[in-house]
């Protein structure tokens, strides 16, 4: 981050911390959903096997997205916690990435520009 800005370095941190806290609850509350949808046709219906093979995809993706986030948070941490010159530096140009959009997603990467030129999500 750039010279003065320690306060908000500061909060970026604590944003960070909570961040972290929230995707482990959040992997802690999905659990293990790598299970087999049960076959039993007496016990569940064609349809309702169907949604809960659907809901087990989904919540492999959900859990696959936050475990993802959760590594970018560390690793986000681990800079700030270390002092690195390029935190809070956006990773294609090394411009600061603007407090708004730190402020917003507290573990983004890159400046707006430089997402949007990638044509991913604005994370």
């Amino acid at each position: 981050m750039t010279a003065g800005a320690e306060p908000h370095t500061r909060q970026l941190r604590q944003r960070l911390e909570a961040l972290r806290d929230e995707l482990r609850q959040q992997l802690s509350d999905v659990g293990d959903i790598s299970g087999t949808v049960e076959l039993d046709q007496a016990r569940i219906g064609r349809l309702s096997r169907m949604d809960a093979l659907q809901h087990q995809a989904m919540a492999k993706e959900q859990r696959r997205r936050a475990e993802e986030r959760l590594e970018r948070v560390l690793a986000r941490l681990a800079e700030a916690e270390a002092d690195d010159p390029d935190f809070g530096l956006c990773r294609d140009c090394l411009e600061p990435i603007i407090w708004a959009r730190l402020e917003a997603i507290p573990d983004a990467l890159f400046c707006t520009a430089c997402q949007q030129l990638r044509g991913e999500r604005l994370l």
